[in-house]
């Protein structure tokens, strides 16, 4: 599975990027930590997940998530952020995010979900 990291924390994306190269079937294809720079990656990469922040330069990651989830194909998003405000999960959710998790305290139930998502995927291709 190909997934992009976007998020303006350089060391969360070292942490995610670290942590993630470990699991089996995913690869890192790219980073970005403003909003311009998470469009136009991810346009150009085409990964099958992305992992994005609501707060980055530029605007804001809910803006990344509908100007992707536009795309065909669009990838699967999971929102990982320290604003885990109900207000921005509902937006998340209906701007199309697939998952929604808080940093500080769900941050492995989000690597349990790239672990499923990699496997499911592993187990489509077969």
């Amino acid at each position: 599975m190909r997934l992009f990291i976007a998020d303006d924390s350089e060391v969360v994306r070292e942490r995610l990027s670290a942590l993630l190269a470990q699991l089996d079937n995913v690869e890192i294809v790219g980073n970005a930590g403003t909003v311009d720079q998470a469009i136009h990656e991810i346009r150009r990469l085409k990964p099958d997940l992305v992992v994005l922040d609501i707060r980055m330069p530029g605007g804001c990651g809910i803006d990344v998530l509908r100007s992707v989830k536009g795309d065909e194909p669009s990838p699967a998003v999971i929102m990982l952020t320290n604003y885990p405000y109900r207000q921005y999960e509902e937006r998340c959710m209906d701007a199309g995010a697939d998952f929604f998790f808080d940093k500080s305290v769900e941050f492995e139930f989000a690597i349990e979900v790239i672990k499923g998502l990699a496997s499911a995927q592993i187990q489509k291709r077969e």
